[in-house]
């Protein structure tokens, strides 16, 4: 797998688990274990140089 197919399968990872993020009870343990994969991506994502001010919309 390249970098740039690996950039992409987290940028589309983490816009899918903020869309199920958004529609979780942000005190359940569904979110919760969410909450923290969501911060995994956006640490690899930054790291990588992605800006996520478009794309972060949990904004946590």
């Amino acid at each position: 797998m390249t970098e740039g197919e690996m950039l992409k399968l987290s940028v589309e990872e983490f816009s899918r688990i903020q869309r199920y993020m958004s529609l979780s009870d942000k005190n359940s343990d569904a979110y919760q274990a969410m909450r923290e994969r969501y911060i995994e991506l956006k640490v690899i994502l930054t790291a990588s140089g992605i800006n996520l001010t478009e794309l972060d919309r949990i904004k946590e």
